[in-house]
């Protein structure tokens, strides 16, 4: 039974534990792939074209962001970062979900492109919380911390742009807590239309399927 891939929009503040969830997501769930981005940087050693980045000129990139060929990008450093729109769709095609680990601002641009994506914004279980894990690090001075929590709060109201939030207080709780979301959104509806007509039931207008 085939399902087109969910795309997926995962943002959260620093010190949320992004990462370490998205790790144990994919441990349990093998039909998760992340983008890979397109970057004008040049590849560190032990970087694989096509795997960690796809490595193109600055003229290659301007040439995708003029035939609208990125989902988004950026200008970092004084390179270019940018996802490409025909790898995330093909592989969504491909049955395979896709996960995009984005800041907030970009993922508001993605949501209106996408509207049927997964938003999903990960939090830690308290403020606190988030003090001790970012001060925890000890790789960063105090005013740096200081700058990251008062960006983490700016980050959390944007959150009313997302469908789900999930508390990220114990790492295996939450990353079942992401699955189950996953999974709830391919038993919609909406999802599910090619089988629907395949077995000749017609939804109608008069159901929104888009829910």
């Amino acid at each position: 039974m085939f399902r087109k891939g969910l795309l997926i929009v995962f943002s959260g503040p620093s010190g949320a534990g992004k990462g370490t969830l998205l790790k144990s997501v994919t441990t349990i769930n093998k039909n998760i792939g992340f983008s890979v981005s397109a970057t004008t940087r040049s590849p560190r050693e032990g970087e694989v074209n096509g795997k960690n980045y796809f490595f193109i000129s600055v003229d290659q990139f301007k040439s995708m962001i003029e035939n609208n060929m990125l989902v988004e990008w950026v200008e970092y450093c004084g390179n270019y970062y940018g996802t490409p729109r025909k790898y995330v769709e093909d592989t969504l095609e491909a049955g395979i979900d896709v996960i995009l680990e984005i800041e907030v601002e970009g993922a508001a641009n993605i949501i209106k492109q996408y509207p049927d994506c997964v938003p999903i914004f990960v939090l830690p279980p308290s403020f606190e919380e988030l003090r001790k894990r970012i001060e925890g690090r000890g790789t960063e001075k105090q005013d740096v911390i200081e700058k990251r929590l008062e960006r983490a709060k700016k980050e959390m109201n944007y959150i009313k742009n997302y469908k789900y939030v999930v508390i990220n207080d114990d790492i295996e709780r939450a990353a079942n807590d992401m699955n189950c979301i996953l999974r709830s959104e391919k038993l919609k509806i909406k999802h599910n239309t090619n089988i629907l007509k395949d077995l000749g039931i017609d939804i109608g207008r008069e159901n929104n399927v888009n829910d």
